[in-house]
């Protein structure tokens, strides 16, 4: 699909089919979502550059990914979307400065895109060129990274509420309750990484971009830019503070459950210390009477084998009941 942003405001659609030889002259972004063979070569042949490809994005090279060539102005970035899903994920997006236009490539729907043509529907008028739209954008989408942070520090918190609780709360959890809690601090471990992964990569294009002759000559662009660059160092820096802390509750939770091990373990010790002796009795003189009436029952054999079994079940369904197993 093929999304086009005017400069007042007004969005249209884009239909492959429709005979078109030119781009209306006030057509400030085109945004292009999962696109196919003839969409992207219809923008190819009314822009007149070539577009990268869905493997292009893929590449991870500087130089595949931030470079001019044929007159445009490539670039891409890695942003998180699926941050409210247990497992997030990053998505290569495209953007390319031809002329006086932003073109932009995606196959994925990050919120931030959503958010920003909702707000550029609002303000008409507001950008007037390619440059300054893509910062604007770039804002937008570092606002967005700002908040899943946010989110991923809510669910860390609320996680660490659970953890960290008082004796008598940690005798009523469920067997097993700790463990169950690593698979959730993997998955803010990994909501927290991808936001890192994202921020170095945005920070790489913005670096880029303001290295541009067309940004340093748009006073707003580059100011933008500026503002940008710092509010992602800033976020880098958050990044790393969060993920120490996730690094400290994932050792605190490994501790927690070598505490409850160890209590186990020593469960069992004392109940080995406490048998230990009645069976060393019974074992030396147990088989050492003369009469034994037990040896003269017709069914005395079987029984022995039913206690013997009883006597093995009965002490595992004990302790997996208290949750030692």
């Amino acid at each position: 699909m093929i999304r086009a942003y005017h400069v007042d405001g007004k969005a249209e659609i884009i239909q492959a089919a429709e005979p078109r030889d030119a781009l209306e002259a006030d057509i400030l972004w085109l945004d292009l979502i999962h696109p196919d063979l003839a969409e992207e070569a219809l923008v190819e042949r009314l822009l007149g550059i070539p577009l990268p490809t869905r493997e292009d994005l893929k590449d991870i090279e500087p130089s595949s990914r931030l470079y001019v060539e044929d007159g445009g102005i490539y670039m891409t970035a890695s942003l998180v979307w699926r941050a409210e899903n247990p497992l997030a994920e990053l998505t290569d997006v495209a953007f390319i400065l031809a002329g006086n236009r932003l073109v932009t490539i995606r196959y994925a729907e990050p919120r931030a895109f959503a958010l920003f043509s909702a707000a550029l529907l609002r303000t008409h008028g507001k950008c007037r060129t390619g440059a300054e739209l893509m910062a604007r954008l770039l804002e937008t989408i570092v606002d967005r990274t700002a908040e899943v942070l946010e989110i991923g520090i809510a669910r860390l918190d609320e996680l660490s509420a659970t953890v960290f609780v008082d004796r008598k709360a940690a005798k009523r959890r469920p067997p097993r309750f700790l463990e169950d809690k690593l698979i959730d601090i993997a998955g803010h471990h990994r909501l927290v990484s991808k936001a890192r992964d994202s921020l170095v990569s945005l920070s790489r294009l913005v670096v880029f971009l303001r290295s541009l002759p067309k940004v340093r000559e748009d006073q707003e662009a580059e100011e933008l830019c500026s503002v940008i660059a710092h509010d992602i160092q800033s976020l880098s820096e958050h990044a790393a503070f969060v993920s120490n802390n996730i690094t400290f509750l994932l050792d605190a939770s490994l501790g927690l459950i070598n505490v409850e091990q160890n209590a186990i373990i020593k469960i069992f010790s004392i109940a080995s210390v406490v048998f230990l002796p009645p069976t060393l009795v019974a074992s030396i003189y147990g088989m050492n009477f003369q009469f034994m009436p037990e040896l003269a029952w017709t069914h005395g054999y079987a029984i022995a084998l039913v206690a013997m079994l009883l006597s093995a079940i009965i002490p595992f369904l004990f302790f997996r009941w208290k949750g030692w197993l």
